[in-house]
């Protein structure tokens, strides 16, 4: 099952007390207070892991704590800290405050790793507070406690590029012809109901992460369909990739298809249209000329990249990655290291 939304609780550690007691050996008179301090209580961390690809862990494991201080003891012995704990999150987790809203942390790099809550100081013991006037103290600070956060963790999947595309549009069919993922491929809409993440080798040391994002209708950003679940992770890709049904069962005309879908990204965060984006005409194998056409000509029109496939007998997709291929290097970030 893939989650990409989750709420948990996490709990550092409560400081050990301090301790009250005072030195007594035989041959040392006024031996003086010697209770020791608490122990620090353990904080909570969270880690980018590339070992994840969802939050449904913590759909069923919503409550984290981190060890207790220990107590201090007699002879200035101080109490132990807390065990910290790390809780591994997918990398492309966005990590925000349940009670304000605020944006924590953005885990976008594998390895990186943050204090999301602290632990409690230790108290001190007597031997603190003995003073020339003082000089047998007989108290002792108790320890703070750790740390409580709600937190809501959002997951956007890291990938190069995104497939959108209407249900049916052979964004699943071309994702399993350029890459080892084997997403599930029907004839009856919304087959796709998760996200499907395929790594495309294009070159000996060179690769990129293709998206299949679960099929758009018009009205996905009010939340007609699944596409309005899934479009946050359109949000972190560098290419678009527009896939559109040129057969003649389609049930929208090409660029009436293109408007539609561009309105829907548009709507949901207008931003996404300034990505750049690659119109591609699917199931040529299909396709009736006077379709393949008029989509070209508003292409050209609009001065919108466009190619041609048929991503069940392989016709134009070496093009398409070569393209796609150009375009992530014209982009700020290189294409994903191997």
């Amino acid at each position: 099952m893939f989650v990409d939304r989750a709420e948990i609780v996490v709990k550092a550690g409560d400081g050990g007390d301090g301790c009250t007691a005072f030195r007594r050996e035989k041959y040392v008179p006024f031996g003086g207070p010697a209770g020791g301090d608490g122990g620090r209580g353990g904080h909570v961390y969270m880690e980018a892991t590339l070992g994840m690809n969802s939050l449904i862990h913590f759909k069923y494991n919503p409550e984290y704590r981190a060890g207790r201080g220990g107590h201090g003891e007699g002879n200035n012995r101080h109490g132990r800290d807390g065990e910290d704990i790390v809780i591994r999150v997918p990398v492309g987790t966005l990590v925000y405050d349940q009670e304000t809203g605020e944006l924590i942390h953005d885990f976008s790099t594998p390895g990186e790793r943050v204090l999301i809550a602290r632990g409690g100081r230790g108290g001190r013991g007597n031997a603190h507070f003995a003073t020339p006037t003082r000089r047998a103290p007989r108290f002792h600070e108790r320890g703070q406690p750790g740390q409580v956060r709600r937190l809501r963790l959002e997951l956007k999947l890291l990938a190069d590029v995104g497939l959108i595309g209407f249900p049916n549009a052979g964004k699943s069919t071309l994702l399993a012809r350029i890459s080892a993922a084997r997403p599930k491929i029907a004839e009856y809409p919304f087959t796709t109901l998760e996200p499907v993440l395929g790594v495309v080798q294009w070159d000996e040391y060179q690769s990129f992460v293709v998206a299949d994002i679960p099929g758009l209708i018009e009205g996905a950003h009010r939340g007609a369909g699944l596409g309005h679940e899934f479009l946050r992770h359109v949000e972190r890709t560098r290419v678009l990739l527009h896939l559109i049904d040129i057969s003649p069962f389609a049930e929208h005309e090409p660029v009436e298809s293109y408007r539609i879908l561009n309105h829907e990204l548009e709507a949901y965060n207008p931003k996404l249209l300034e990505k750049p984006q690659i119109v591609v005409a699917t199931k040529m194998d299909i396709a009736s000329k006077e379709r393949v056409s008029a989509l070209e000509a508003f292409c050209r029109t609009h001065d919108v990249e466009f190619v041609a496939i048929s991503a069940v007998t392989g016709q134009g997709v070496a093009e398409l990655l070569e393209r796609t291929a150009r375009c992530l290097e014209d982009a700020t970030v290189p294409l994903s290291s191997r």
